[in-house]
């Protein structure tokens, strides 16, 4: 890929936010801790579902204590989050690269364009097979040449498509690789704060060859 290329992330059936704001937070600290090999404009995350209640409270960006207690660390609260009374407001830096819209993974998504990206954790496990298959098949078609799809730790690809080859790190589907566990994810189960690591990011940045030293 070219220097200065743009990172495009989905984070399918998102919920509240959490989840795009914590890929936000890490592409954030890694363009800290290595400046000038992303530019500040370089990573666009897109957060869709279902729900427009949902929607509308990820939008907000504006959590409790409870909600935040979920992997996000004192550290990471202090520097991305600003206080509001007994609740916690994201910062403008980590709100600029999020986009939020209303989807049905049931429904088309070519319209949302490409990425290098897609997570999709903890939600195909609510579809029946035959959904589950075209769901993932679209989502194929979705990512950019050698992306990535990050499934839940639960989750599995088996019997639901002969296109995909298992790889020491994950699966490949022709040029997609998905990975539902290891360094580019920690945590397990639930959703929350905090997924997607600093040296995942990094790993998935620099296999992309969208990181440039100069």
């Amino acid at each position: 890929k070219q220097s200065g290329e743009l990172i495009r992330v989905w984070s399918a059936a998102c919920s509240t936010g959490q989840e795009p704001y914590s890929i936000s937070i890490a592409s954030n600290d890694f363009m800290l801790k290595n400046p000038g090999m992303i530019s500040s404009d370089g990573v666009q995350v897109w957060g869709t579902d279902i729900s427009s209640n949902a929607l509308q409270l990820a939008r907000a960006g504006i959590y409790d204590d409870v909600a935040l207690s979920r992997g996000m660390s004192a550290d990471l609260r202090k520097r991305y989050f600003r206080q509001e009374d007994n609740r916690w407001r994201v910062s403008d830096d980590v709100k600029k690269r999020v986009n939020f819209q209303e989807l049905n993974l049931k429904t088309g998504f070519a319209s949302l364009g490409k990425f290098d990206i897609i997570f999709c954790r903890n939600v195909l496990i609510y579809f029946a097979p035959a959904l589950k298959a075209d769901i993932m098949y679209r989502m194929s078609q979705s990512l950019k040449p050698n992306g990535y799809l990050i499934l839940g730790g639960s989750e599995t690809i088996s019997g639901y498509s002969e296109d995909f080859e298992i790889l020491d790190d994950g699966v490949k589907v022709g040029t997609v690789r998905i990975r539902p566990t290891g360094i580019l994810w920690k945590g397990k189960g639930q959703r929350g704060w905090f997924g997607l690591t600093l040296d995942g990011f990094a790993k998935l940045a620099e296999e992309h060859g969208k990181v440039h030293k100069n």
